[in-house]
């Protein structure tokens, strides 16, 4: 898979782009963006194939003249480049409101670098009939494992990403592709309705239509559990968490909150931490597009730095944040290749990627055995942070009781766990030496500026407050 037509065909123009402003700013690049989606759903009534709301196609220019930085995107850029140029130019001036102390920059590396990255990819091997008729298969299995499914829903998320970077030390390309698939079915008994869902996601995509089918029966046999469950009585517990909830504590707790645009804006907790324990000592903490493999892995983030593997917590110790270019450069750091757009029209933020635990050396089976009476907690539902003050909210799907050091049958659904999150990370006695990573969904700045991101890590043992 080669960068696509639209952006190669635009590559001249672009560098023609960064020269002409280059003879007024010391620093200018332009990022391309061609990025499609799609979305295959069916269920018991309706089935259809649409795109999903972060395809984009577009161009920013990035500009610092040692002040400040100037950004200016458009549809395309072709045409009459000079006249292009002279637009760009008669409107990058600072607003009237903004006084020279509210104005910097520093200056913008821009070290030479000429490359190409491609991952693997398979979407060309499947029509969209291929991919309806697959997940129509596998609607209709779990429909029929019990006369107590109301309905079923499968769904294919494609992402296919392909971006230009230039500047006049660099040209970066990259193509890249990700699918998550996944089963949803809503179950009734009696007067209870409840829903449940299962997924698998690849940068392949013949791997998750393959595995996916085999996931149908456990579907439902939870969905048949999640009838039975009661509440759980509030109190603090011992607790496991599955990988899924390990990453939402990973992103609620450590995530926005070492996003270091908000060190500058003063709104981190975090950046009066640094250098200091904030967890359990076992404890280890990455972020990065380059950390694992999973929807947010990309090649250069969309200021053209580098993907990062950023350790963020080292035995315990607070020891990095994550940054895109502007903060980087107003804080006197290197930037860590989190500079994130939501689309061609916004402007880059410090955003996570995949963020996760690291794995530590212990057997899930010995966890559970260490726990007279707690808790097993399982699948992100939803979360919310402070990062100004640290108070952390987590919502998984359901527990399993652990009763004298054993799994039950009796499941608690939902399950909220919050606290302070120095308080949560510092009772972390035990880490699994499983590990896993995914992410399926969208990740908000406040309200908005949404990325796809993944988190996870292994199984975690703390003590929290359920309710």
């Amino acid at each position: 898979m080669a960068i696509r037509n639209f952006l190669s065909s635009r590559e001249e123009s672009c560098k023609r782009l960064v020269e002409l402003l280059g003879r007024r700013f010391e620093y200018v690049s332009v990022l391309g963006c061609d990025v499609t989606t799609k979305n295959v759903v069916v269920n018991r009534r309706t089935s259809r194939v649409d795109a999903d709301t972060d395809s984009d196609r577009g161009f920013v220019v990035k500009m610092s003249g040692g002040r400040a930085f100037y950004e200016y995107s458009t549809d395309d850029i072709s045409g009459d480049i000079v006249a292009l140029a002279d637009r760009i130019l008669s409107e990058a001036t600072a607003a009237d409101s903004l006084d020279d102390s509210m104005i910097h920059s520093r200056p913008v590396a821009d070290d030479p670098l000429v490359k190409s990255f491609e991952r693997e990819n398979d979407f060309d091997k499947f029509s969209d009939s291929q991919m309806l008729d697959c997940c129509n298969k596998i609607k209709d299995d779990i429909i029929s494992k019990s006369e107590n499914v109301v309905n079923a829903a499968v769904m294919l998320r494609l992402l296919d990403v392909n971006k230009i970077f230039v500047s006049k030390n660099r040209l970066l390309e990259q193509a890249y592709t990700w699918v998550n698939g996944i089963m949803v079915v809503n179950y009734r008994e009696g007067e209870k309705m409840v829903s449940a869902r299962e997924g698998d996601c690849s940068h392949l995509l013949g791997e998750v239509m393959n595995a996916l089918p085999d996931k149908a029966e456990k579907l439902v046999a939870k969905a048949r559990k999640l009838a039975d469950a009661k509440p759980v009585a509030p109190g603090i517990y011992d607790v496991i968490t599955d990988p899924s909830v390990t990453g939402l504590l990973a992103h609620e707790a450590f995530g926005h909150g070492v996003e270091m645009d908000m060190f500058v804006k003063d709104r981190a907790l975090a950046a009066s931490y640094m250098g200091k324990y904030v967890a359990s000592p076992i404890c280890n903490m990455r972020d990065g597009a380059a950390s694992t493999l999973s929807v947010a892995s990309y090649f250069f983030d969309d200021d053209g730095v580098l993907a990062h593997d950023t350790q963020i917590i080292k035995d315990g110790i607070l020891v990095s944040g994550i940054s895109d270019l502007v903060s980087a450069g107003e804080l006197g750091t290197e930037p860590t290749g989190n500079g994130r757009r939501q689309d061609h029209t916004r402007k880059a933020y410090s955003r996570m990627t995949n963020t996760f635990f690291e794995s530590g050396k212990d057997k899930l089976e010995d966890m559970i055995a260490s726990i007279k009476h707690g808790y097993m907690i399982f699948e992100t539902n939803n979360g919310m942070e402070d990062p100004k003050n640290w108070a952390i909210q987590c919502v998984a799907e359901y527990g399993i009781e652990i009763i004298d050091g054993k799994l039950t049958d009796n499941y608690v659904s939902p399950v909220v766990m919050s606290g302070y999150v120095p308080d949560v990370l510092k009772s972390i006695s035990m880490i699994s030496d499983a590990f896993k990573v995914e992410g399926a969904g969208m990740c908000g700045k406040g309200h908005k500026e949404w990325v796809r991101v993944s988190d996870g890590g292994p199984a975690l043992k703390l003590r929290v407050k359920l309710g």
